[in-house]
C-alpha cells in the first residue's frame, strides 16, 4: 500500500521551550499556608532532601528564617518524607542546639542525622551523650508517625513510609558509623526483606567542579559494609562537600544504586535553605530531581543574587533518574499479579466470542518461542462456533507466529502469540474464523465492544506502516460504500499507523460514511489494553482504560461485514494480505454492547 497516502495525517509541527523537567512540583508561595497531606496511593510521590543548614544555625551570626520556610514550603506541597542529611548547625553548641530546636518542626514526617559539625567530629555513633542526642535524639521522633527505632547509641535510625501504595524504608546513618552501627543497619534491612530502601548520611561521595562523583573513604565503608550486598538499597544521599555531584554504581547483585552529593552551604546566603526535591513517579518509572530556595522562592522582589539562585538547573541540580521500579526491585520485592482468571469469569452478558492463547483456548501450546502450528485452533471459549484457525502467509517460515509466556499484568490469560510479520512475502501470520462462525455476519447494530492486548517490540524495528490488529474481510466497495479512502479496504479494521497511531476505521451499516479513530503514537515495549467501544451511535476508543482524543465525531450504528471471516493478525486490501502483525497479541474479545471501563478485560 501507499504509505504516505493512505489516511493522511494532518500534523501541525510547533516549537515551545521546554518549561520545567519536574512537572508540578515547584509550589508558589501563594499556596495555602496549611499543610497538605499526602496521596499515599498516588503513583507520584515527593521526597524531600534537605541539606547542610549549618550556616543558617550559627550562634555567631546568621538567619534562620530560610530554613523555616522551606520547612513550611514542603507542609504546603504535601511531600511524603522530608530527610535532613547532617551538619544541622555550625558548631553544635547548647545555643545552636536550642535554635534548630525551634526551628526544625516539620509538619511532615521526617529524620535527622549528625554531621561533623553537630558532634565531636573525631567520634563516631558510639561517642554517648551529646547537645545533638539530647535534641535530636530518639525521644523527638517517638510521635512522629514513620519512625520505627534508632541503633542502641541513637546515633543512627530508620523510617518507614508508605507511598504509591507501597512502603518504602530511610535509613539515616550517623557522619562516622562503626562496625556495630553497620551491624544495627544490616538488621534493619534484613528484618525488612521486602522494602527498598534510601539510605541517608552526611559523608557518602565527593565530586568535582563537573559534578562527577566517587565514593569518599567513609562512603567506600558504608558501600562496602552495608550497600553493596543489600539489593534493596538503590539510592544513597549524602551531604558534607562540594559542589554537588552524582554518579551510579553497580551492585553484587548487577543493579544500579544512585549515589547523590547535596550540599549548597556555599552559595549565596549559606544556601538559602535550598531543598532537593525527588519526585517518584511509578507510572513513568523516573524520578524527577530539582533543587530550589523556598524563600527566595517566596520573595517578590528580588535583587540580582537572591534571583540568580531561586532554582539550580545544572545537570547536577535538576535531572531525571530513569528506572524500571519493577524490574529494579523484583529481586527482593517481585509483583503480585493477578492469578489467571477463568474463562468464564470474563464472559459478561452479550459476549460473542472470546479467544485466549493459554491452555484454555489454544490446541497444545509449547514452552516459550515454540512455534504455533499451521491450522493450530484457537477456540471460541463461549461455545458460539467463532473459532480461529492458524495461518501463515505466504507460505511463511515458522517463526513467523510463536506461543509466548509473556502477558498483560492484568490480562485473564497469562499466554500470548508473538507475531514476527513485516512488509515482505513471507512475513506473517493470521488467525481467522471458519467460513459459517456467526461473528462473521453479525452488524452490531446496538453497539458493541471489541478488547484485545498489545505489545510492541522494544526495539521496533523494520518497517510495518499500517499492519492490521484485527478486522473483518471484505472490500468495502462491495457493501456499498464508497466515500472512504478506498473500496478495496476492509469494512472494519483496527491498525497501526507509521507513526505507530492506532487507526481504527468501519463502516457503518445506514448510510455510506467512514468514521475513523485515532490514538496518541503507541509505546514500544509494554504490555497495553485496547478497548473500541460503540453505544450504537458513537465509538470511542480507550487505551489502558483512557478515552482518546481523536474519536471520530461522526455517528456510527455497526458494522458493514459482509459474512467473510474475522482475523486477528492482519489487514486485507483489495481481499489480499499484504502484510502480518508485528508484537505480541493477548486475550481478544467481542461483546455486542457497549462496556464501560471498568467492565473491560483489564479490570481486575
Amino acid at each position: 500500500m501507499d504509505n504516505v497516502s493512505r489516511r493522511n495525517l494532518l500534523w501541525a509541527a510547533a516549537s515551545a521551550p521546554l518549561a520545567a523537567v519536574v512537572s508540578g512540583t515547584v509550589v508558589p508561595a501563594t499556596a495555602e499556608p496549611e499543610p497538605r497531606k499526602a496521596d499515599t496511593r498516588a503513583e507520584r510521590f515527593i521526597v524531600a532532601v534537605l541539606p547542610d543548614t549549618q550556616y543558617l544555625l550559627d550562634e555567631g551570626g546568621s538567619d534562620h528564617e530560610p530554613v523555616r520556610e522551606t520547612l513550611r514550603y514542603l507542609a504546603r506541597a504535601g511531600v511524603v518524607f522530608m530527610a535532613q542529611l547532617g551538619d544541622i548547625t555550625e558548631h553544635g553548641t547548647e545555643t545552636e542546639m536550642r535554635a534548630a530546636d525551634r526551628v526544625y518542626v516539620p509538619k511532615m514526617p521526617y529524620s535527622v542525622l549528625a554531621g561533623n559539625h553537630d558532634i565531636d567530629s573525631g567520634t563516631d555513633d558510639q561517642r554517648g551523650d551529646s547537645q545533638y542526642l539530647r535534641t535530636f535524639g530518639p525521644r523527638r521522633f517517638a510521635n512522629v508517625p514513620t519512625y520505627r527505632g534508632s541503633s542502641p547509641g541513637g546515633y543512627n535510625s530508620y523510617h518507614v513510609f508508605t507511598a504509591a501504595g507501597r512502603e518504602w524504608l530511610v535509613l539515616a546513618m550517623d557522619w562516622r558509623v562503626s562496625d556495630a552501627g553497620l551491624r544495627w543497619a544490616q538488621r534493619v534491612v534484613s528484618d525488612h526483606p521486602h522494602l527498598p530502601v534510601i539510605l541517608t548520611t552526611h559523608d557518602v561521595a565527593w565530586a568535582d567542579d563537573d559534578g562527577n562523583a566517587q565514593l569518599s573513604e567513609h562512603g567506600q565503608r558504608l558501600w562496602d559494609g552495608l550497600i553493596r550486598g543489600n539489593d534493596q538499597i538503590f539510592l544513597a544521599l549524602g551531604g558534607h562537600y562540594w559542589p554537588p555531584g552524582r554518579v551510579t554504581l553497580r551492585n553484587d547483585h548487577g543493579n544500579d544504586v544512585h549515589v547523590h552529593l547535596t550540599n549548597y552551604q556555599d552559595r549565596y546566603y549559606g544556601g538559602a535553605g535550598m531543598v532537593r526535591l525527588y519526585a517518584f513517579d511509578l507510572a513513568r518509572d523516573t524520578i524527577d530531581v530539582e533543587t530550589l530556595s523556598p524563600w527566595l522562592l517566596a520573595k517578590t522582589d528580588r535583587d540580582q543574587l537572591e534571583a540568580e539562585n531561586v532554582e539550580l538547573t545544572s545537570d547536577v541540580d535538576r535531572f531525571g533518574i530513569a528506572i524500571d521500579f519493577r524490574e529494579r526491585f523484583a529481586g527482593f520485592a517481585p509483583p503480585e499479579l493477578p492469578a489467571p482468571r477463568p474463562p468464564r469469569a470474563v464472559m459478561p452478558r452479550g459476549t460473542v466470542a472470546y479467544w485466549r492463547f493459554d491452555s484454555a483456548g489454544l490446541t497444545a501450546p509449547g514452552a516459550d518461542g515454540t512455534p504455533v502450528a499451521e491450522g493450530a485452533v484457537a477456540r471460541d471459549l463461549t461455545g458460539n462456533g467463532n473459532d480461529l484457525t492458524v495461518t501463515r502467509l505466504h507460505d511463511g517460515p515458522a517463526e513467523v507466529l510463536t506461543w509466548s509466556g509473556d502477558h498483560h499484568d492484568a490480562a485473564p490469560a497469562h499466554a500470548s502469540l508473538r507475531f514476527d510479520g513485516g512488509q515482505g512475502p513471507d512475513r506473517g501470520a493470521v488467525l481467522r474464523t471458519g467460513a459459517n462462525a456467526p461473528v462473521n455476519g453479525m452488524r452490531f447494530e446496538s453497539g458493541y465492544t471489541i478488547e484485545t492486548f498489545l505489545k510492541l517490540p522494544d526495539p521496533f524495528v523494520g518497517e510495518h506502516a499500517w499492519m492490521g490488529i484485527l478486522s473483518w474481510e471484505g472490500r468495502s466497495g462491495d457493501a456499498g460504500k464508497h466515500s472512504g479512502w478506498s473500496p478495496d479496504e476492509p469494512t472494519c479494521s483496527l491498525n497501526l499507523s507509521g507513526e505507530r497511531f492506532l487507526q481504527f476505521v468501519v463502516y457503518p451499516v445506514p448510510g455510506d460514511a467512514d468514521p475513523t479513530s485515532w490514538s496518541h503514537a503507541l509505546p514500544v515495549g509494554r504490555w497495553m489494553h485496547v478497548a473500541v467501544v460503540n453505544d450504537g451511535r458513537h465509538t470511542v476508543i480507550y487505551v489502558d482504560g483512557s478515552k482518546i482524543a481523536r474519536n471520530a465525531a461522526e455517528e456510527s450504528r455497526g458494522i458493514s461485514t459482509l459474512g467473510k471471516p474475522f482475523v486477528i493478525g492482519g489487514t486485507q486490501f483489495a481481499e489480499q494480505f499484504g502484510q502480518g502483525f508485528y508484537g505480541w497479541i493477548g486475550d481478544t474479545r467481542i461483546v455486542s454492547r457497549a462496556l464501560r471501563p471498568d467492565q473491560f478485560l483489564s479490570a481486575v
